[in-house]
């Protein structure tokens, strides 16, 4: 963590890792931003929990593709959907919100987040 925030030197590397963000989005008490680094071609997504007007939780991905889900009962949304019955009948959704879009073209791993 150190390394990353620039708090601490080290001997075995000169430079420092800068963080500029490219597009950030927020979904209720959740934001996302996303960028790149180019020096250290090097993808990354953010993922705060705001509470109150603070963040109280960081969760951070480096190359990386993030897909964030809504899962609901319903709802108009203008995010892709794909439903299926559950064993008691009723219908649920799951609502693809958003994508990183600075990992598609490289092999990476692949993470959903639902909210």
């Amino acid at each position: 963590m150190n390394f990353l925030t620039g708090s601490s030197s080290s001997i075995e590397c000169d430079h420092s890792f800068t963080f500029s963000p490219i597009s950030t989005v927020a979904f209720g008490s959740m934001v996302l931003c996303e960028g790149f680094n180019k020096e250290w071609n090097i993808s990354w997504v953010h993922a705060w929990s705001v509470t109150d007007g603070k963040i109280t939780q960081v969760r951070e991905y480096f190359n990386t593709s993030v897909v964030v889900t809504k899962f609901g009962d319903g709802g108009t949304s203008q995010a892709i959907s794909s439903s299926k019955k559950t064993t008691s009948g009723s219908s649920t959704s799951c609502l693809s919100v958003w994508q990183s879009q600075l990992s598609n073209n490289k092999s990476v791993p692949g993470l959903v987040l639902a909210l």
